[in-house]
């Protein structure tokens, strides 16, 4: 009786602390919440610059739903969504002229590489930082924009 009463025991508290930890994964990824973008500490090659952009992140440490909302060079609205697992597979993108894929990889607890695609091909290449304060977010991206030149964009973006 003793083993049975010892066994309910473990099974109750095992179940009880399941939605603990699925607390302690979204507060454990450091992207989430909302980062607004800093144009003067970013670089755009060749540009032009956004004139701002606003990402909001919710993850719960295997998969990210992104909303990216701004407005670009022209002064024309922007939105960028996707959900996403930090497994390395394609997920599609919408509102990117540029992509229409997505896939990510965890490097380490603050890294994340992402892989972009238009029509099976990829367009870019981007590595996700963010500082070990939760302050700073950095993306560096290597690749092309939609007339084919070189891109090197290094973003900048703070925490609100």
């Amino acid at each position: 009786m003793k083993r049975i009463m010892h066994t309910i025991t473990l099974v109750a508290v095992i179940t009880m602390m399941l939605p603990v930890n699925q607390l302690l994964a979204e507060a454990a990824d450091p992207v989430n919440g909302t980062w607004e973008l800093n144009v003067a500490k970013s670089q755009f090659h060749p540009g032009p610059a956004p004139q701002s952009q606003t990402r909001t992140y919710e993850s719960d440490g295997k998969t990210v739903k992104h909303v990216s909302k701004g407005v670009n060079a022209e002064g024309k609205p922007t939105q960028v969504e996707y959900t996403a697992g930090y497994d390395g597979k394609d997920y599609p993108m919408t509102g990117n002229p540029v992509a229409d894929t997505i896939s990510l990889k965890r490097v380490d607890d603050v890294t994340v590489e992402a892989t972009l695609k238009k029509a099976g091909k990829v367009v870019s290449t981007t590595t996700r930082v963010v500082s070990k304060d939760g302050k700073v977010m950095t993306f560096t991206t290597n690749g092309t924009n939609s007339s084919g030149e070189p891109v090197k964009n290094v973003l900048v973006f703070e925490k609100r």
